[in-house]
């Protein structure tokens, strides 16, 4: 492996956030769910921008940044792994209708704890807050978007679009679409046997190097090394 970017660390178990704490943007290597306890936190990120209160659960995938601001009475918030039945979910937003009971039992069991936790999570997709998460909506469904041609239709300043997403999400627009661009390429390296070539022009690379490059600097490893994961799995 090449050597690795700085990655948040994401530890399971109860985890509190300060008043008014704000976390800027971060990146974690590892997949896990937060479920909000007390308080709450607005989060934006990779997959979107979201307000949450106790009850509600964000899936985050691995590979993922996203900066959290946190509302004045703090937040406390129990992390647990990703479900592998929600590795592949879409749904990145939900509810759990006894966050209490997560946690007594992650006490105990934190495995039977993230089990209990696919069983009752309820997907509860969030509507887009302002233009920046229409944008980000569409860098994440079209990663050859043209942002001009974006601002020209939807009516904003081409000198407003940079600074008002960075504002959201603390990155501009096109270092958010190079990121979604990136995850992508890895789940298609992860996933899938198409070869690489394909994978770059499909996503709007410039060429498979290019490709290259944006997983290593994602991930600290290259595509090849991706690939030899995947055929060293347990069938």
């Amino acid at each position: 492996m090449a050597g690795a970017p700085h990655f948040a660390d994401a530890p399971l178990g109860l985890l509190r956030h300060h008043p008014n704490e704000l976390r800027a943007r971060h990146c974690h290597a590892a997949a896990f769910v937060a479920v909000v306890l007390e308080g709450g936190y607005q989060e934006a990120g990779d997959e979107g921008r979201f307000d949450v209160l106790p009850g509600d659960a964000l899936v985050h995938h691995a590979f993922e940044s996203h900066l959290d601001r946190v509302e004045a009475q703090g937040a406390r918030v129990l992390v647990l792994g990703l479900p592998p039945e929600l590795a592949a979910s879409p749904h990145v937003r939900g509810r759990v209708a006894d966050p209490d009971a997560l946690v007594r039992l992650a006490a105990r069991d934190p495995r039977a704890a993230t089990a209990l936790f696919a069983e009752s999570f309820v997907a509860a997709p969030a509507p887009a807050l302002d233009w920046p998460d229409l944008l980000a909506h569409d860098l994440r469904a079209d990663q050859g978007l043209a942002l001009a041609e974006w601002a020209e239709r939807t009516g904003v300043r081409p000198e407003t679009l940079s600074r008002g997403f960075r504002l959201a999400y603390d990155c501009t627009p096109k270092a958010y679409r190079a990121a979604v661009r990136a995850r992508a390429a890895l789940n298609a390296v992860r996933t899938t046997r198409d070869p690489l070539t394909s994978i770059a022009h499909r996503l709007h690379f410039a060429d498979q190097a290019h490709m290259t490059h944006a997983i290593a600097r994602l991930t600290g490893a290259a595509p090849g090394w991706w690939r030899r994961q995947m055929d060293t799995r347990p069938a």
